[in-house]
Formats: C-alpha cells, sequence, structure tokens
C-alpha cells in the first residue's frame, strides 16, 4: 500500500521509500523517513495534495510524490 491509498484519518508507518535522487531526497527533507508513523488528516477535493502530519508538523503531500512511499496501517 502506498501513502496515496492511505484513507483520511488512518494513521500510517512508512515501510520505505521508492523514490530517487531529487524526488527521495524531497520527500526525506519533509521528515518522511523509514519508521516514522503518518497520520492523514485530509485529502483536497480533486485528491491532490494529500494533507498529512509527521512530527507534529502539518505538511502537502502531491500524490505523485505521496505514491512513492510504502506504508502500513497501524493496529
Amino acid at each position: 500500500m502506498t501513502l496515496k491509498d492511505a484513507a483520511v484519518g488512518q494513521t500510517v508507518k512508512v515501510v520505505r521509500l521508492t523514490g530517487t535522487g531529487p524526488v527521495k531526497r524531497r520527500i526525506m527533507d519533509m521528515g518522511i523517513t523509514k519508521g516514522q508513523t503518518i497520520y492523514v488528516r485530509r485529502v483536497a477535493p480533486l485528491g491532490d495534495p494529500l494533507e498529512v502530519t509527521v512530527r507534529g508538523y502539518e505538511l502537502s503531500v502531491r500524490k505523485a510524490d505521496a505514491q512513492m512511499v510504502e506504508v502500513e496501517e497501524v493496529a
């Protein structure tokens, strides 16, 4: 499952980043790294961007970037 597929109100844990180069660096600069928990707060009406909470910060993540973050659901 990817971050793009996560539902609003769901908390997920990052398993792996599949992006490369500057895209991966941009994702990591947002604090999205392996093992980090992410709470999906809201999805824009057209599905882009996703608004998430990571490490206490509220961020907007593009759908294309969210597709490169593999996650698993936190019980």
